[in-house]
């Protein structure tokens, strides 16, 4: 599963998900990438985790110094240097986020979009110790999953990429309750606003949770020291 962004699921067959999208569902991720933009706008350097191809820093890049994406798939990586030709502020680098190649305090905001916790498969308290160490002081972590209004929406959008061959057949018998099953190891949950909070506060942070369009949820983390 650790694996399965940077073997199976990878630049265009990635960018193909988000482009066979139903139109509710590109309606949350564009109301997903306005919320970053709002709060991030005007920043210096911006770190985005699980970038994929660049489709968010695409759109960030316009209004932010620099912003810089880090993915453990080298395929969408090299995708995405294509995808992102036309901007000239943004660097891409093959890494794992729960092992930052960082100096502390780099960033002015780090970024983890679409249900990034669950999908990395990795220690969530690593992750959560790796964003804070690498953002400054006065920064700003965003980190979103998936709002539970959003069920029908999110299981429809992976019954298409199951038909698309994007993704294995969904196991029905295991899918349901925000976790999504695929009989080729896809194994995906969602996390909550309790869950998000237990993770970041008690750090040096302040911690707030925030429904947007229905669709999603963040979890906003200003870090104090």
């Amino acid at each position: 599963m650790a694996d399965y962004y940077s073997k199976s699921l990878y630049g265009k067959a990635l960018r193909k998900c988000y482009d066979i999208a139903p139109p509710r569902v590109k309606q949350y991720l564009t109301a997903e990438i306005q919320y970053v933009i709002e709060h991030v706008e005007g920043c210096h350097l911006v770190l985005e985790l699980g970038c994929g191809y660049g489709r968010v820093m695409k759109s960030v890049s316009h209004h932010v110094g620099t912003v810089v994406g880090i993915d453990t798939s080298t395929h969408s990586l090299m995708y995405g240097q294509d995808f992102l030709s036309e901007e000239d502020n943004w660097h891409m680098l093959a890494m794992d986020a729960s092992q930052l190649g960082f100096s502390r305090s780099t960033f002015d905001a780090v970024v983890c979009v679409q249900n990034g916790l669950s999908a990395f498969r990795v220690d969530s308290s690593l992750l959560a110790r790796e964003s804070l160490r690498v953002t400054r002081p006065g920064g700003l972590l965003l980190y979103s999953s998936y709002s539970p209004l959003f069920w029908e929406h999110r299981l429809e959008w992976f019954h298409l990429q199951a038909q698309h061959g994007l993704i294995g057949e969904i196991d029905e018998s295991r899918t349901g309750n925000g976790v999504i099953v695929c009989k080729d190891g896809l194994h995906l949950t969602s996390v909550t606003e309790s869950q998000f909070v237990k993770l970041f506060s008690g750090k040096g942070t302040t911690v707030t949770t925030e429904e947007v369009d229905g669709s999603s949820i963040f979890c906003q983390v200003e870090v104090l020291h």
